[in-house]
């Protein structure tokens, strides 16, 4: 570094006279010199500011493309949005919904086609909202009544029965082996095993372990369950047990014995106390309350 700035002050003549014979002394003083003579012949060629410029301007251009960094990004995350959305909209409509009422509670809800349904507690159904107007087909596990739009047939699927209609009100119920379907208003075909009836207004029909069982007449224009109370054709009391669980949202255990008689009637359902005072007063029962949701049946 430091020989450097001596050469640099000997070029410019810029060395006192002691600093200027201490570095002719110097070994490689006689290429320095040479060095300063051959660079001082040398001459740069005129630069000709004009005709540069003339020749900037006349220049052909060259059409410049401009890529942006971002545009195949865009494309990208556009076409992953346009699938997802597809991908949301065919699983939404292709695949099955499921609507449910748990114990305690009844859900009302509507179909694609503005038919409604009030399920009661405990019960599901499962149906395709996709080509629904033309494929009016639903799954059913419990009790539901139904009033159906006017359009193409529809129908109601169980394990037990099916029951097709085209328009019209009526109450579909289905627990193990029992089944139960009253028409309201219009007309209803009911099929299980190798049976079909015909109900029109005010008609029923159930079927017990696939025998039938004789309901009267209706004259009432909606289920009684919709009036809060619980109605029972020939029930034994485990099965009368199991829908007071599911309509109060309580535990029943039943430790009775000898109680084979099958009821028919009507229970008020507005409150528990008074259907289980009703239902053990019947079968000479003692409820006993171990928690505030949980109650023992025994003997009286």
């Amino acid at each position: 570094m430091e020989e450097n700035y001596k050469l640099s002050k000997w070029l410019n003549d810029e060395m006192s006279a002691e600093e200027l014979s201490e570095f002719q002394a110097d070994k490689d003083f006689a290429i320095f010199e040479k060095i300063k003579k051959y660079s001082s012949e040398l001459e740069t060629p005129a630069f000709d500011e004009q005709k540069m410029l003339s020749k900037i301007v006349t220049s052909p251009k060259k059409e410049v493309k401009i890529i942006p960094l971002f545009k195949n990004w865009m494309v990208r995350v556009a076409a992953i949005l346009l699938i997802g959305m597809g991908l949301l909209f065919t699983f939404r409509n292709v695949a099955s919904s499921t609507e449910f009422a748990d114990y305690g509670v009844q859900n009302t809800f509507s179909l694609p086609d503005n038919s409604e349904v009030v399920l009661n507690s405990g019960s599901e159904i499962q149906y395709k909202k996709w080509n629904w107007d033309n494929n009016r087909s639903l799954n059913l596990e419990g009790e539901a009544f139904f009033k159906v739009a006017k359009g193409k047939k529809f129908e109601v699927n169980t394990t037990v029965g099916k029951v097709t209609v085209l328009g019209t009100q009526f109450n579909v119920k289905q627990r193990g082996n029992y089944f139960d379907v009253s028409c309201y208003e219009g007309k209803v075909k009911v099929n299980f095993g190798n049976n079909e009836f015909i109900l029109t207004k005010g008609m029923s029909v159930a079927v017990r372990d696939g025998k039938t069982i004789p309901i009267p007449t209706k004259n009432n224009l909606k289920p009684e369950w919709l009036e809060q109370e619980m109605v029972f054709h020939q029930e034994s009391l485990p099965s009368i047990v199991a829908e007071f669980e599911r309509h109060f949202n309580i535990e029943l255990e039943l430790n009775a014995t000898g109680n084979g008689q099958l009821f028919t009637g009507t229970i008020p359902a507005k409150n528990s106390d008074t259907a289980l005072q009703i239902l053990c007063t019947t079968y000479h029962l003692k409820p006993t309350k171990v928690t505030k949701t949980k109650i023992i049946l025994e003997n009286d």
